[in-house]
């Protein structure tokens, strides 16, 4: 016999006289949304109890504001217009400024690579090696850039080299923290494939590791090097060399005209720094 084409389905199961009538809006199987939107009023209110504690600790009110706009307008009249006449002299500090970002930049990441892969889990599982090795790049980041040049020029004296050793050392920070984090966020299929088929540690960190955490390592090193440049504008305030000696004498001078065009080059060459090192990140990445 064929089957019935003609044949009505199964009515369904009526519902339990005893349930409630359903609530508009809401799914019987939803779990009650009350605890999660309380968790998130309370989260801000908390940030907001907070934020207005830090400003009216620091001083950093609306009123405060409001009060200091008429003397930024006057420094910014005795800013402008720029002393152009200052400018060939401040040529020189300018080039220094961009060769203590330079040098300070490249030795910092070379002495940041093998604390990166000391540091990275994946490549370095002992912890007796990995956990001091982060405690002392933990150590060097807590230290500014600008209290590393004081120490260095109390140290060497005033001029470029103390600026470049405060710059490597805080370039060493940056990237050997950012690459041992990517290190460890690689893909471990081929350090696992590699090590199964006999491969040593060295072979695995050249083949394996190296290739993958490349890209990143020169992107953290144009990042910082971007950065320098702005910080070792400023690393003149201490005696550390570069422009920040120029900018400081002309603070102290009250010659806010010689500030400007030191601070217009400034932007300048910031500018063409991040405009090029753009162009060859995305040749290289």
């Amino acid at each position: 016999m064929k089957p019935d084409s003609t044949a009505q389905p199964l009515p369904s199961t009526p519902p339990s006289p005893h349930a409630g009538p359903p609530q508009p809006g809401k799914s019987p199987a939803a779990g009650p949304p009350l605890p999660g939107r309380y968790k998130r009023y309370a989260t801000w209110i908390i940030f907001i109890v907070v934020l207005v504690a830090c400003s009216i600790h620091t001083d950093a009110t609306p009123y405060q504001l409001i009060i200091g706009l008429p003397e930024m307008g006057i420094l910014l009249s005795e800013m402008f217009p720029p002393d152009w006449s200052y400018l060939p002299t401040i040529w020189k500090p300018m080039l220094e400024t961009i060769q203590i970002a330079i040098v300070g930049t490249t030795l910092g990441a070379i002495l940041a690579i093998p604390v990166a892969l000391l540091c990275a889990y994946n490549v370095m599982p002992r912890k007796l090696i990995s956990l001091p090795m982060r405690t002392i790049l933990n150590l060097v980041r807590t230290i500014p850039d600008l209290l590393f040049a004081s120490i260095f020029v109390a140290v060497f004296g005033i001029g470029p080299f103390a600026g470049m050793l405060a710059l490597l050392f805080f370039s060493f920070g940056i990237i050997a923290k950012l690459t041992f984090e990517a290190i460890e966020a690689i893909d471990p299929g081929p350090l696992e494939a590699m090590t199964a088929v006999g491969a040593s540690r060295i072979q695995v960190i050249a083949f394996g590791v190296v290739p993958q955490a490349l890209p990143y390592f020169v992107s953290y090193l144009l990042y910082t090097f971007e950065v320098n440049v702005r910080a070792a504008s400023v690393l003149g305030l201490v005696g550390a060399g570069g422009i920040g000696l120029l900018l400081d004498r002309s603070l102290g001078l009250f010659r806010y005209d010689r500030a400007s065009i030191i601070i217009l080059l400034t932007l300048v060459i910031v500018l063409a720094i991040d405009y090029g090192s753009n162009l060859l990140r995305r040749k290289l990445l």
